[in-house]
């Protein structure tokens, strides 16, 4: 199974709070932090509450 390599490209300063949380959750801080997660359905869940926040790539 591929991974998903997490990019967070827009600051989470001044979004929603559960937005904020979301991302902390996944790992990413500050911008341009980036994180690996295995690809499945919570993760990709995940990716679409914020995906206007984050760039997604596939990794093997």
């Amino acid at each position: 199974m591929a991974d998903l390599k997490i990019t967070l490209i827009k600051s989470i300063a001044h979004r929603e709070p559960r937005q904020r949380v979301i991302a902390k959750s996944l790992g990413l801080g500050r911008v341009h932090s980036s994180v690996v997660r295995p690809d499945n359905a919570a993760t990709r869940g995940i990716i679409f509450k914020i995906a206007h926040l984050v760039t997604v790539e596939e990794v093997n």
